[in-house]
């Protein structure tokens, strides 16, 4: 089904995966490429899936922290006619084509876009060209791991957010 999308598998079970997501043409996010997860709950297709952005995207309707996206057709008007192939070639372009800033998870992104809207699509294009990009996805271990710490010029750098999680030495 899901044939023309590249999936990944996460711990071996069918239940979560993380999707290959292309932004939509003649749009702001055209040539961003995503890392999609998706969580099929066990009453799928019955239930919704969970569906979030693993690398960054700046839009009224996606929570820049968590990925998560605000989709009424996935989080309360999910039908079991619909399958992941109405989420991955309707339900997303349609999300990225055409925001909803009155419903917003990302305050500032609804702000900026009612507000400022040159603003708005300026960052929207920052962000694909900096977490948006085809080696962003496939690199994105490489990355995490090498933004722990810093070698270049021997010390290592640290503030109160790089502390938190992190056991006392």
């Amino acid at each position: 089904m899901m044939s023309d999308y590249k999936v990944e598998t996460i711990n071996d079970g069918l239940n979560e995966f993380n999707v290959e997501f292309h932004g939509p043409k003649e749009s702001l996010y055209e040539g961003g490429v995503w890392k999609i997860r998706v969580e099929l709950p066990d009453a799928y297709p019955y239930k919704s899936p969970s569906i979030g952005f693993v690398n960054k995207i700046f839009h009224p309707n996606v929570d820049e922290l968590s990925g998560s996206v605000c989709l009424d057709v996935i989080n309360q008007s999910w039908s079991p006619m619909f399958d992941l192939l109405n989420v991955f070639e309707v339900f997303l372009p349609q999300l990225l084509l055409y925001p909803n800033a009155s419903d917003p998870l990302n305050g500032d992104a609804a702000s900026m876009m009612m507000k400022n809207k040159d603003q708005y699509e300026k960052k929207v294009k920052e962000y694909c060209e900096r977490y948006a990009k085809k080696e962003n996805i496939t690199n994105e271990r490489l990355e995490e791991d090498s933004e722990d710490e810093d070698f270049s010029d021997g010390k290592s750098e640290s503030s109160d957010e790089d502390i938190a999680g992190h056991a006392d030495p």
